[in-house]
């Protein structure tokens, strides 16, 4: 069957063990192990009262698990146990560690369970990246 809409591939999925400080463009199909909220502060100054919220959410796959930075309303999505997919995520480094995001660019999706068991000692976001400015000669 040939694909008539040129330009829409079928997105390829990571897996969470290939994941590399510093790289964007991800589609994971991840579920959500635990979820805290990390920041909650509202604006008052707004028209509607805009809530800043952020949640340090742990997810993973069958290959491992990262630390993800859910903001606002992704927040309500990365509910404990739920399988979610994350489209154009990208990786964040904090303090040396990995942590996925997903911007203005990508999307979170609630999707059916997946029928994997997350791989919890593997845990990406305990790794430290030393940040190594190489020098082109």
């Amino acid at each position: 069957m040939a694909d008539s809409k040129p330009g829409l591939r079928k997105p390829v999925f990571t897996k969470v063990e290939q994941l590399r400080p510093v790289t964007s463009g991800h589609t994971l199909t991840v579920k959500v192990v635990s979820s805290k909220m990390v920041l909650q502060k509202g604006r008052p100054d707004g028209p509607q009262m805009r809530q800043m919220r952020i949640a340090e959410c742990l997810v993973g796959d069958e290959t491992g698990m990262i630390i993800f930075t859910a903001r606002n309303d992704q927040v309500d999505l990365m509910k404990e146990g739920s399988t979610v997919i994350l489209r154009n995520a990208k990786i964040d480094m904090f303090k040396g560690s990995m942590r996925l995001a997903v911007d203005k660019w990508g999307r979170v999706e609630v999707t059916e369970p997946a029928d994997f068991t997350v791989k919890e000692d593997n845990n990406l976001s305990l790794i430290e990246y030393e940040l190594v400015n190489v020098v082109e000669e």
